[in-house]
Parts: structure tokens; sequence; C-alpha cells
């Protein structure tokens, strides 16, 4: 490797790290859905359509490592993108008095993001890469009064992977891809603790953690000639093995000696969640010299996500601090389309589907299911070494209803009954990509 390729290849990697940084929460605000196909790059207009065969540029690196074998030389990319989340809960009647009339508010809100990618010919077959993400995750904010307070005041989890990454042309045909995914995850919660029975305002429960989880991406791209090819991706499941020891504040002392009791004051929670393995099978096929068509199918296991509630639902007889949330495994459909408007300009079209993975009724610290995703957007060829696009999506989950039951009312010490609905829930991308060929 000359020093010329490493010194880019090091600014490359410099740059993806101090993307990233803008790519971690500032303010709590919804990451979008658990697992994002946006990353600020062109795929935001094709509402993912051809996720794993497009490999057009270098965020291949993370949608299908055996892409890389498709870029010549030394190729970078950028994605920025901004997000708005419109999340409002609306207070149904099955909802405990007790529990005041606060909605809320937005708990979601505008948030940045950003990916950054490297890709570097060793050899006409063989390339090596590195990339950085932030894919997973979600973060919310309510009012701390809000009706739901005593199941969730604030909720991050988030995870950014760095993903080192190699891809090998067998043949004419057929590349193969893998890179590590090595993501730092980070987990908070904060929930209010009733203490009616003590005539006292609310106490509170904070859990806070951070961990490194580990895992792997495989690849294939098979190309049938220069106009179809086929890509099929293999995303392993990753463990965040997150414990956090309770901190509890603002408790009446009747109920602090009752938890001290029970073991619970100051426990050691294990709030270990896994991000679902997954698989993509994508298309895409040049019709025309104008038109290209592009399509995905998925599956990703959610079932074993393992996500929890914190809190105490019972104040008089505490017996656990967490309530496990169930979950159901997801499908993925894409279709999209790009037209070559002229010689620097594409245009990009995508539609998507994904399946629900709640069941009907969702939690008020994951307020997301199934989503329509519509894309659209524009690439411009400026130069034979630079060019860059912008996109925008809007991502439909629908009304989301919440129905919770108290084991006791809020008057004994319990968390109430929380009914309504997020109504129209709704997300907005704005993304812009740059890539160079050096």
């Amino acid at each position: 490797m000359s020093s010329t390729y490493a010194r880019r290849l090091l600014a490359g990697a410099a740059m993806t790290a101090c993307l990233m940084l803008a790519a971690l929460p500032s303010n709590p605000a919804v990451a979008g859905g658990i697992l994002l196909y946006e990353i600020g790059t062109a795929d935001v207009g094709l509402a993912s359509a051809g996720y794993g065969a497009r490999a057009q540029d270098a965020s291949t690196l993370l949608t299908n490592p055996a892409g890389m074998t498709r870029l010549a030389g030394t190729q970078a990319t950028a994605g920025l993108q901004l997000l708005y989340g419109d999340f409002d809960f609306s207070i149904g009647s099955g909802t405990s008095p007790g529990l005041g009339g606060d909605d809320g508010g937005n708990p979601i809100g505008w948030f940045p993001g950003g990916s950054g990618f490297v890709s570097y010919s060793v050899s006409p077959q063989l390339k090596v890469g590195f990339g950085v993400a932030g894919n997973f995750g979600l973060a919310l904010s309510y009012d701390d009064d809000w009706a739901g307070r005593y199941y969730v005041q604030e909720a991050t989890l988030m995870g950014v992977s760095l993903l080192p990454a190699v891809a090998y042309r067998v043949n004419e045909n057929l590349s193969l891809g893998a890179s590590v995914n090595a993501m730092y995850g980070k987990l908070k919660q904060e929930v209010a603790i009733n203490n009616v029975r003590e005539t006292l305002p609310d106490g509170q429960l904070k859990v806070d953690d951070s961990e490194w989880g580990w895992g792997f991406n495989l690849g294939l791209l098979y190309e049938v000639d220069a106009r179809t090819r086929f890509g099929l991706v293999y995303n392993s499941q990753v463990k965040l093995d997150f414990s956090s020891n309770v901190e509890l504040s603002g408790l009446g002392p009747g109920l602090e000696r009752l938890l001290d009791r029970r073991g619970l004051l100051g426990a050691q929670l294990d709030l270990g969640i896994k991000v679902p393995q997954g698989v993509m099978a994508s298309v895409f096929h040049q019709v025309d010299d104008r038109w290209a068509v592009l399509g995905n199918v998925g599956w990703q296991q959610w079932s074993k996500f393992g996500e929890v509630e914190v809190g105490i639902a019972d104040t008089s007889d505490p017996r656990s601090l967490t309530t496990e949330v169930g979950f159901d495994d997801t499908w993925h459909f894409a279709v999209g389309a790009q037209y070559r408007l002229s010689d620097p300009w594409q245009l990009n079209f995508g539609i998507a589907y994904d399946s629900g993975f709640q069941d009907g009724d969702v939690s008020p610290i994951l307020p997301v299911d199934s989503a329509w995703r519509f894309g659209a957007g524009a690439q411009n060829q400026v130069s034979k070494t630079f060019s860059w696009g912008f996109a925008g999506e809007y991502v439909y989950g629908g009304t989301l209803d919440v129905s919770k039951q108290s084991l006791l009312p809020v008057d004994l010490g319990g968390r109430g009954d929380l009914d309504g609905s997020f109504e129209n829930t709704g997300m907005f991308f704005i993304a812009a990509n740059f890539n160079w060929r050096f």
C-alpha cells in the first residue's frame, strides 16, 4: 500500500469518526424505528430498495460488503441527515383519572445523524474498507408529569457500529464479503415512582449503562451480466449485555425500607438486549439506458430482542423492578426505480413495508411498529471523482394503540391504567450524501 493511499485511508477513517459524533443524540429524540435503513446515503431516496444489490458507492460496506468489488480504486462516502418525528399521544377514556391529563408532548422531535465509509482496492479482486454508522436505536423524552410517567419518562437505546470489512471477487460473476460489527451501545431509562401512600411527590428510578457488543455481516453478490445482479446479506445477532445499579431518589421512607428488605434497593439489574439477526435478498436490474428497477425481501428476528420496562408496578408489595415486553419477528419488502434524467442527474424512487413487531398494543417506551416508507431523491455526477445527492423520505407508522393495565389503582400506589394512542405517527428524513473517488 502506497503512502498516498495510506494517508487517504487515514483521512477517511477520521472523517467517519467525526461524522458519527453528529449521529449521537445531543437531545432525546427517536432515531427512527429501531433498526434503520436510513443513514444519510442514497438509500433514503430509494426507501432502501436494492439495499444489498445496488453497490454504487462505499456505503455498500454496510448494506452488502461483497459490493465493494464493484468499486475501483479508493472511494469514500459521507452521509448526513435530519429526522423529525411526529408522535403525539392522545389520552383515552380508560386512563386512570389519578394520572392527570398531561399527554406527554411530542417525545421525539428533531434529530441529526450521519455515516461514513471508505473502500480501498488492494487488487482488482481484493477490497478492504472501514465504516461507521449509527443504524440502531431510539430515544424518547416525555413531560415529567405526563399520564404515563409510571411507565416511562425518558428512554434511550442507541448503537453505533464500527465496521472493518473485506471483499473478494471469486470470478466474473460471484463476489463474497464480510465485516465485523463492533457496536457501542448506550441504554438509559427514567421512570417516576408513585409515592401517593406516603402523601409525597413522585420519586424516580434511573438505570444507565454502556456496553460493547460484537457481531458480523456476510454478503454475496452475483452479477448475472452487466445489467442484472443479486445480493444476499446475513447480519448476525449482536448482544449488548447492559446491567446497571438502580438509582432511586425521592422515595418515601416506608417504601425505601420495604425495597431494602426485598433486596431491590440499589439492586443490579440485567437489562441485556439482542440486536436481531436478519437476512436480506436484493435485486438490481438495468432495464435500458435510462431505467433501472430494484427490490428487497428481508426477515429480522425481533422475537429475541429482550427489551424491558423498568419501574415499580406495586409500591405496597414490590417484587420486581422490570416488566418484559413481547416482540414478533418481522418481514420487509421494498421496490424502487432509478431514472437517468440527463448525463449528470439520476432520480431515485422507492416504497417499502416492514411488518409490526409488537402484539397489537405498543409500549410507551417503544412507540413504533409496522411502517410504510416512501422515498425520493436525486444524484448528481459533478465529475469523474466527485458526486453528491439529496433525498427525502416519509415513514408512516399509522395509529399505535396503548393499553397498560395496572396491578393496583393509582391512589393505592399502583401505576394506574394507561389507555390511548399515538395517532397517525410519522417520521420525515432529509438527507445529503457526498462521494469521492481517488
